[in-house]
């Protein structure tokens, strides 16, 4: 039985608008509409939130680790102002060709936060809106989720493509996951 119920979400294109060239500072940081809403709800109905984010733009030079932090200052603030909050944030902050184990689609960001929180991870819903956010956590036995937001945003009305683990339940954005979430809890 699990001490805590918690969920695992991505950041970039789940909780906030994803872009081409990276969200490199806080003012590039934007939430989705309804995210931190649903954040606060999943929070008060009883569950831990963490993210498992890639940040490859550190690794690629394109912004600091205290630019990072800046970014991370400005969405704990803004979830704080609606009465949510995320626990943690767990980051690679390496680039592609680095081939480290905890860039997703590899599970070295849930394994961290596996050991972190000394738990099993199986059957914890994670959210994300690419297939590597979704391959991760199947690897660590977590319920795949997909938003139609960020990178999925194009398969609004269409199935999602193979590359997606075959069993993730899908959602319109993160405010749907949290009705969904509420109303099996």
């Amino acid at each position: 039985m699990h001490t805590m119920k918690l969920c695992i979400l991505d950041r970039d294109g789940t909780i906030n608008q994803d872009r081409d060239d990276f969200v490199k500072s806080a003012d590039e940081w934007q939430p989705l509409p309804g995210a931190l809403e649903a954040i606060a709800r999943i929070n008060h109905a009883g569950w831990h939130v963490v993210v498992a984010s890639n940040q490859s733009g550190l690794g690629r030079g394109l912004f600091d680790v205290a630019a990072l932090n800046a970014i991370h200052a400005k969405m704990h603030s803004m979830l704080a102002a609606v009465g949510g909050r995320i626990d943690a944030v767990f980051y690679c902050p390496h680039a592609p060709e680095e081939a480290c184990i905890c860039r997703k689609p590899a599970p070295g960001l849930f394994e961290q936060i596996a050991e972190r929180y000394g738990m099993s991870l199986v059957g914890m819903p994670s959210v994300g809106d690419s297939a590597r956010d979704l391959v991760a956590a199947v690897a660590m036995d977590c319920t795949p989720h997909a938003v139609l937001t960020g990178k999925a945003a194009g398969f609004v009305g269409h199935s999602l493509p193979p590359s997606y683990p075959a069993h993730t339940v899908v959602h319109a954005d993160l405010a749907a996951f949290a009705d969904y979430l509420v109303a099996q809890t």
